[in-house]
């Protein structure tokens, strides 16, 4: 099993190198919103400032990893350069019918 948070790690050094190898190029594309979907399993740690945190099952992983302590998450990502002008954020109280 990977961390979730190396995954997105990877992902962000991939198109890291994929806008070096554009520099210069006729065609370029947008870069616009990322989906990911992957099968996660949750680690609870029991002691005093538990945390939870999310592993990303490997395809073909052994069955040590049971079918039922699995769940499968879908991350959209909407990458931005640095220096870009930054995303607007709504603020506010929560509609009782977000989540």
């Amino acid at each position: 099993m990977i961390e979730l948070a190396s995954v997105i790690k990877d992902l962000r050094e991939e198109l890291e190198r994929a806008v070096a190898a554009a520099e210069g190029e006729a065609l370029r594309f947008e870069l616009g919103t990322i989906e990911l979907e992957v099968s996660v399993a949750l680690e609870r740690t029991g002691h005093a400032g538990a945390k939870v945190r999310f592993w990303v099952v490997e395809s073909g992983a052994d069955a040590t990893v049971a079918a039922a302590s699995t769940q499968r998450i879908t991350l959209a990502l909407q990458p931005t350069l640095a220096g870009e002008r930054p995303a607007v954020f709504i603020s506010g109280s929560p509609d009782k019918h977000e989540r």
